[in-house]
């Protein structure tokens, strides 16, 4: 069911979504500071492609620099990518068959917010 899911999840908003995220990865990534930032949206576009079977978890050994970064983050992009993730799952679920979809797209708000110091892994 998760590959059923994820098939349908890439061709209706996971390569857009990863397109987007690993443009603005690649943006992040001209700019030696803000290099971890485009790390990051470049694990959040993997993210993006294939999320159902995976999870993000918390890195306790994340230091006070993540928490500053996520700081700057949340303030510049992870509030705008938030609203644009629920704005986005809101048509989702207004179909039968796109709730799983909007739920997934809901599941990336976290890791849209904070993405320093969060880990993807699978939930096996």
């Amino acid at each position: 069911m998760r590959t059923i899911l994820n098939i349908i999840w890439l061709i209706f908003a996971g390569v857009w979504l990863a397109i987007g995220y690993t443009i603005a990865g690649i943006i992040c990534c001209i700019l030696i500071v803000t290099i971890p930032f485009g790390i990051a949206s470049f694990r959040i576009a993997a993210y993006a492609l294939w999320p159902f079977g995976r999870t993000v978890v918390r890195d306790p050994d994340a230091g006070a620099l993540s928490t500053i970064g996520n700081v700057i983050w949340l303030i510049f992009a992870g509030f705008w990518l938030a609203v644009g993730h629920v704005v986005t799952s809101i048509p989702l679920f207004l179909s039968i068959i796109g709730i799983p979809l909007g739920v997934a797209n809901l599941k990336l708000i976290p890791v849209s917010l904070l993405p320093l110091g969060a880990r993807i892994v699978d939930v096996d």
